[in-house]
């Protein structure tokens, strides 16, 4: 009877660990683009890094699936980083080479979450974007914005609703309305070759961190982290009212987590679900 009684308590010991270690990680919602919005989860939103060229024929491709994801959902953040004899060239694109295609670098290039390889041919892979999104996350972001006398005034608020580690914000400053003549050797835009006067959108200007991500501490449940910006408006900036943001959270492993895109003098709330 002794065994018996000490076998019970042992198992009932162990299934008591075992329900705690449930209960640590009961918080990881499901992130399927289709799940259910579960309330006090955040929105998830992906990134889509379209690296191109006025000067590259083949890259109006991307262009036109970044637009089709678009009309396909709100929770899209792109931004345009352009290469080469460009007038939009961003000069602190090598560790992004590095990172995501050290070995060949051939126009056009796309990444959804920065490490996923956007399926060519990317304009019937829209899909494959949109199933990077969703209703639910535990990591969530907001942008507060504005320009004073020249100056842009930024801070990025991140907040965590379980335990993260090896987290790295990046921090991009974008701009809208930028026209120029864009080669085309695709049937897309009705073949138009050049498209004149193309409008590019969504073009990184400026990294208001290092391109690869800055340090973020405090990332425990519950907390709440921002950072702040301060910067003049960048020489290589057409018009500081087209300016926007794209804010993202990458892990260890540089896959983004989550990402929020901006409008500059705009104040966002957290997207939580109710």
């Amino acid at each position: 009877m002794k065994k018996v009684y000490l076998l019970s308590l042992l198992f009932g010991f162990f299934l008591f660990l075992s329900c705690s270690d449930t209960k640590i990680i009961e918080n990881k919602p499901d992130q399927n683009p289709a799940a259910p919005a579960i309330s006090g989860n955040f929105k998830k939103h992906v990134l889509i890094e379209d690296y191109t060229g006025t000067w590259c024929g083949n890259c109006a491709r991307v262009a036109y699936a970044v637009e089709q994801v678009k009309l396909e959902t709100d929770k899209a953040v792109t931004v345009a980083i352009h290469d080469g004899n460009d007038p939009y060239s961003f000069n602190g694109i090598g560790p992004l080479k590095n990172l995501i295609s050290p070995n060949q670098w051939s126009l056009p290039i796309a990444r959804l979450n920065r490490m996923n390889v956007w399926t060519y041919p990317e304009p019937t892979n829209i899909q494959q974007a949109v199933d990077l999104t969703g209703n639910n996350t535990t990591l969530g972001l907001a942008l507060k914005s504005n320009i004073v006398n020249g100056t842009i005034n930024l801070d990025v608020q991140m907040k965590f609703i379980q335990n993260y580690t090896d987290l790295k914000l990046v921090v991009y400053l974008l701009e809208d309305k930028l026209y120029y003549d864009q080669r085309n050797y695709t049937n897309y835009y009705n073949g138009e070759n050049p498209i004149v006067n193309f409008e590019h959108n969504h073009v990184l200007r400026s990294s208001l961190t290092n391109i690869l991500g800055d340090t973020v501490t405090g990332t425990n449940y519950n907390s709440t982290v921002t950072k702040t910006f301060s910067i003049p408006v960048p020489a290589n900036v057409t018009n500081s009212d087209n300016i926007s943001f794209a804010a993202f959270i990458v892990g260890s492993d540089n896959k983004v987590l989550n990402a929020r895109a901006s409008k500059v003098n705009v104040n966002q709330t957290f997207e939580v679900n109710p």
